[in-house]
């Protein structure tokens, strides 16, 4: 016996016994949780997400000069310009203002901001 003995005790591997393959978390199992729940967040989560910006592009898209809009921030005005990225939204009277496309939250029906 050595003083590193008394430090550290011997590790005596013929006692340990292994564990048995199977059950619940053994072998195939043990696989089959993380995907399943790998399954349930693409179906809960990711899925909707990539639905919602699917749509939001192709509303963007859609996008013409007239068109009555509501930016992600609430200001509400009219598309008076479209370019590449950017829009020009007139909010009032001789008031324009330059938003980014994706800053566009909600189209409006014709005649909203009038009756408003």
């Amino acid at each position: 016996m050595t003083l590193l003995d008394l430090l550290i005790p011997p590790a005596y591997a013929q006692a340990a016994t292994a564990p048995a393959p199977g059950g619940m978390f053994g072998g195939v199992g043990g696989m089959l949780l993380p995907l399943v729940l790998i399954g349930v967040m693409y179906f809960l989560m990711i899925r909707p997400q990539m639905k919602r910006q699917k749509e939001h592009r192709a509303m963007l898209d859609k996008l013409g000069v007239g068109d009555e809009v509501i930016t992600n921030g609430g200001i509400a005005g009219v598309v008076r310009e479209i370019g590449d990225s950017f829009l020009l939204v007139e909010i009032a009277a001789d008031t324009r203002v330059r938003v980014q496309k994706g800053a566009i939250a909600t189209v409006l029906p014709k005649g909203s901001l009038k009756s408003a």
